[in-house]
């Protein structure tokens, strides 16, 4: 019998020791709870561009639906790069249900290219103390997610490592999925 990785393209609890199975330099940026903008930031020593790729409506895919507790037909997608010297680092790939960028978070979420995370980790602006549920992922080609960062990235090599976060903002979630580039590691390795 052929025992198969359970990470591959399926999402895991941070909390459940897979972490492990991981490799040992994507597991401090795979298990980090602070802002991925803010640590690349302190590692490479210069501030982040972002570009979007997408931002618009769309019907929830089953996989993402799983992270909200109630049915949701309409969400925002919004897909962006972190670069570094307009190097790609991180794509991010986040799910904003319609009525969690409606009333006070409507003004908040006009990000054009400022990144989610500076919005999330305002400390004025998040809801709650506790630390949202993370999991992790291997993205093999199989993976809608690793099939998004191939549209834009035509020499990607199987497996991509990923988090997935869910957040709430004012009382409202929001699901940020963490696209690793091989392009971060070099970035850090000065």
């Amino acid at each position: 019998m052929i025992h198969r990785n359970r990470l591959r393209s399926a999402w895991n609890r941070v909390g459940s020791g897979e972490i492990h199975r991981a490799p040992r330099e994507w597991q401090p940026w795979l298990s980090d709870t602070r802002s991925l903008t803010q640590k690349i930031e302190k590692a490479i020593g210069q501030k982040l561009e972002v570009q979007v790729l997408r931002d618009c409506r769309q019907t929830l895919n089953s996989d993402e639906s799983r992270y909200f507790h109630f049915k949701i037909r309409r969400c925002r997608v919004r897909e962006v790069l972190l670069c570094a010297n307009g190097t790609p680092l991180v794509m991010a790939h986040s799910v904003i249900p319609t009525f969690s960028s409606s009333g006070s978070n409507h003004a908040v979420l006009r990000l054009g290219t400022k990144p989610l995370g500076a919005v999330l980790f305002a400390k004025t602006r998040m809801h709650s103390k506790a630390k949202p549920p993370r999991d992790i992922a291997r993205l093999d080609k199989s993976s809608e997610l690793w099939k998004k960062c191939s549209k834009h990235f035509s020499d990607l090599n199987s497996p991509l490592w990923a988090r997935r976060t869910l957040y709430r903002l004012k009382g409202h979630p929001i699901l940020v999925n963490e696209i690793f580039l091989p392009a971060l590691l070099d970035a850090v390795k000065f």
